[in-house]
């Protein structure tokens, strides 16, 4: 069974995400160390925790993970783990992973922050991480910031919140969710599933 290991920022309750990684067919382990990213068949960024005290926590382990994303091993960012995919963000200091460039913003407007809650996803294009999900599924969203991509075309879906944002991206073998998969039932396992067999290929 493929292994996929959780990268631990050092807060937060991570089990939901490992309990539905293991539900969809892989083994899920909760990591800090560059030998286990290495190790892994695949490696995810949770959504706890802030900006900055998460890439602390990355620092140690940022030019590994970039080595063995840009080599091809697949990598899934959710809420916060997405948001480290781009260079900075309004939420606190710090440089992001920078594997596309685009900017991390707060949600504005006259809209309730966080936004928290089931929303729905407007189909931007097909990608095999969406493989059987219907266009305007809900899903479940608890965030205040959301990425803005400079390259519009790494964009899979949109939500509606106040404003239009990029609410998945896909690129190559690198995903990232602005919801919680693991938190939106069928829906999400199902993209959890189309994750895994990415993995597996």
């Amino acid at each position: 069974m493929p292994e996929a290991v959780i990268f631990d920022y050092g807060v937060g309750n991570l089990l939901s995400l490992k309990c539905a990684l293991e539900r969809v067919g892989l083994s899920a382990k909760i990591g800090v160390t560059a030998k286990q990213l290495k190790k892994a068949d695949a490696i995810a960024l949770p959504g706890v925790g802030s900006f900055s005290a998460a890439i602390t926590k990355l620092d140690a382990v940022k030019k590994t993970l970039l080595d063995i994303v840009k080599n091809g091993k697949p990598l899934i960012g959710i809420c916060l783990g997405l948001q480290l995919f781009f260079l900075d963000s309004e939420e606190g200091p710090g440089k992001g992973l920078a594997l596309f460039e685009g900017k991390t913003v707060r949600l504005r407007g006259a809209v309730k922050v966080p936004h928290m809650g089931w929303n729905t996803l407007r189909l931007v294009k097909h990608d095999e991480f969406f493989e059987g999900v219907a266009d305007e599924s809900y899903v479940y969203f608890v965030h205040s910031l959301y990425p803005v991509p400079a390259n519009k075309a790494i964009i899979t879906t949109e939500t509606e919140y106040g404003t239009t944002f990029a609410s998945t991206i896909a690129s190559k073998n690198v995903f990232g969710t602005q919801f919680h998969p693991e938190k939106s039932g069928a829906v999400g396992l199902k993209i959890l599933e189309n994750f895994t067999k990415i993995v597996k290929r």
